[in-house]
C-alpha cells in the first residue's frame, strides 16, 4: 500500500491535476492521495495560499475584500472549467471563504489558520470530484473526518499520538481517498495547520497511520540533489539518503522535503521516495533507515544554510566551574531562545542559533550573561553561514576532513568554527555568509568532479 503527497507544482492547472491522476490510477497500491494548495503556474504567478493570506490581510486591515476573494475564486475557477467537471464546488468555496471571515474575523490566529488551510482543502474536493466523474471511484476525507486530530496552537500543528488508531481505519476504504495536506482540527473542533512544509507532515502522518510500505513524495524534481541547483549546475541525483542524513541536510537549507515530516517515518522504518510528477518513470530518491555505505562516495551531500548568530563567550577555567554551560541555557531557555550548535573549548563556548530566534531579545540575553555568569569576554558574531557536509559512516574513512578542509583553504574561505562532535554522519563548518555559494561549490568540486 502506498501513500502519496502532491506538491503545489503538481497540481497547480487542470493539466497538472490530470497527470497526477493518470500517475494514481495507474497503480491500485497507490490508494491515499494527499495534495497541496495550488502552486505557481508560472515564475510571476502567485501561489493560492499566498492569495488566501493576501484576502486575510485585506479583512484584518478592514478593507474591501471581495476583489481578493473574486481572485482565489478565479484561480479554482479555471481549474474546474479547465477539468469540464460538473459541480457546484465554486459555490460551495465562496460560501465556506465568507463563512470563515463572519465566524473568525474577531479571532485573527484561527482566521489565519482557517483561510490558509483553505487552498488544499477545496483542490481536494476538486481532484476527488473530477476523478470520481472520469469512472474512478473516489472520495474527499476532511483531516477531522480522516482522523488527522493535532494540538491547539494556530500555526503549529502537532499530532495527538491517539490520532492514529482513527487513521488506521483508512486502509479498509475501498475508493482511493483524497485528504487535503497542511492542516488537522484540534479537540475543540479548530482548523490549525501544521509548521512549514505541513503538507509533507500531513503526509508522513497518513503513511504512519495505515503502515504503508512506501511514502511517495511527488514534485517537480526527479529526486534529491547532492547539493543546491542553483549554486551547482546540474548536480548529482542521491539514489538512496537515509533518514538521519536527510535530516542534517535538510536543516542546512534542502527543501525538496521537510525535516520534520520524517519523525513518524523513522520509528515505523517507512521509506519515502521523492518523484517528478513530471517524469514520474524516473527512479527518485529513496530515503529509507539503512543502506550500505560507498566508502569511495562517503559524502552524499551538502547543503549550506544563511541567517546564524553565535554568541562567543571567554571564561578562564571554565572547565573546573560546575554549572557553568547550565546557566548560560537557563537564559535562553528563559527567553524561548533555542540553539543550534554549541562548540566549545576549555575556556570558550559557542553558541549558534537563527538570527531570527534573537529578534528584540538579543540586548537582554547579553546583559544577563554579563551580570549572572561572571564571563571575561563576550562577542556577537552576525551574518554567519552553516555548512553541512554529510554522509553516513564518513567518520570512519580516513582523510574525508582533510579534504573538505583542504577544498575550502584552496578557494580562500575562512573557517570561523569547525564542529563534527560525535556525529558520524556530518561535519558543520561556520562561514561568513558572503562566502556560502563559493563553499558549497568548493566543497562538490573535491567530492564529486
Amino acid at each position: 500500500m502506498k501513500v502519496s503527497k502532491f506538491g503545489g507544482s503538481s497540481v497547480a492547472t487542470a493539466t497538472q491535476i490530470k497527470k497526477v491522476l493518470h500517475i494514481v490510477n495507474s497503480d491500485e497500491e497507490r490508494r491515499i492521495i494527499i495534495v497541496s494548495a495550488p502552486g505557481k503556474r508560472h515564475a510571476e504567478d502567485t501561489k493560492a495560499t499566498d492569495l488566501l493570506i493576501r484576502l486575510y490581510e485585506k479583512v484584518m486591515n478592514q478593507l474591501d475584500y471581495q476583489t481578493k476573494k473574486q481572485e482565489i475564486l478565479a484561480r479554482f475557477s479555471d481549474i474546474i472549467d479547465e477539468l469540464g467537471l460538473k459541480t457546484d464546488l465554486l459555490q460551495k468555496i465562496d460560501d465556506t471563504l465568507e463563512h470563515h471571515i463572519k465566524h473568525l474575523k474577531n479571532n485573527p490566529p484561527r482566521l489565519l489558520d482557517a483561510l490558509k488551510s483553505s487552498g488544499e482543502n477545496f483542490n481536494a474536493q476538486i481532484i476527488a470530484a473530477y476523478n470520481t466523474q472520469q469512472g474512478v471511484p473516489t472520495i474527499y476525507l476532511s483531516p477531522k473526518d480522516a482522523g488527522i486530530i493535532v494540538t491547539d496552537e494556530p500555526e503549529n500543528a502537532q499530532i495527538l499520538s491517539s490520532s492514529y488508531e482513527k487513521i488506521s481505519k483508512l486502509r479498509d476504504i475501498a475508493e482511493k481517498v483524497i485528504i487535503p495536506g497542511f492542516f488537522g482540527y484540534s479537540e475543540t473542533d479548530h482548523i490549525v495547520t501544521f509548521p512549514r512544509g505541513g503538507s509533507d507532515i500531513t503526509g508522513a502522518i497518513v503513511a504512519r497511520g495505515v503502515k504503508a510500505d512506501l511514502y511517495e513524495n511527488f514534485t517537480d524534481v526527479s529526486g534529491i540533489y547532492r547539493a543546491n541547483p542553483t549554486i551547482i549546475k546540474s548536480p548529482e541525483i542521491i539514489h538512496e539518503i537515509t533518514y538521519r542524513e536527510m535530516r542534517e541536510l535538510s536543516y542546512a537549507g534542502f527543501g525538496v522535503f521537510h525535516d520534520e515530516a520524517l519523525q513518524p517515518l523513522y520509528r515505523y522504518r517507512i521509506p519515502v521516495v521523492i518523484k517528478n510528477t513530471n517524469r514520474p518513470d524516473d527512479p527518485g530518491t529513496y530515503i529509507v533507515h539503512d543502506r550500505e555505505i560507498n566508502r569511495r562516495r562517503v559524502v552524499t551531500g551538502i547543503s549550506c544554510d544563511k541567517g546564524f548568530t553565535s554568541i562567543n563567550i571567554k571564561k578562564y577555567l571554565m572547565n573546573r566551574q560546575v554549572g557553568f554551560t547550565a546557566k548560560i541555557l537557563k537564559i535562553l531557555a528563559d527567553n524561548e531562545v533555542s540553539f543550534d550548535h554549541m562548540p566549545s573549548g576549555i575556556d570558550n563556548i559557542s553558541i549558534i542559533m537563527r538570527t531570527s530566534q534573537l529578534e528584540g531579545k538579543e540586548e537582554k540575553i547579553l546583559n544577563e550573561i554579563r551580570s549572572q555568569c561572571e564571563i571575561d569576554e563576550l562577542n556577537v558574531e552576525h551574518d554567519l553561514a552553516i555548512l553541512m557536509v554529510v554522509g553516513e559512516g564518513m567518520s570512519a574513512v580516513v582523510g574525508t576532513a582533510n579534504k573538505i578542509t583542504s577544498a575550502l583553504a584552496n578557494a580562500g574561505i575562512n573557517l570561523k568554527m569547525i564542529n563534527q562532535g560525535s556525529s558520524e554522519i556530518s561535519m558543520m563548518f561556520g562561514i561568513s555568509t558572503k562566502e556560502a555559494e563559493a563553499a558549497v561549490k568548493a566543497c562538490y568540486q573535491n567530492c564529486y568532479a
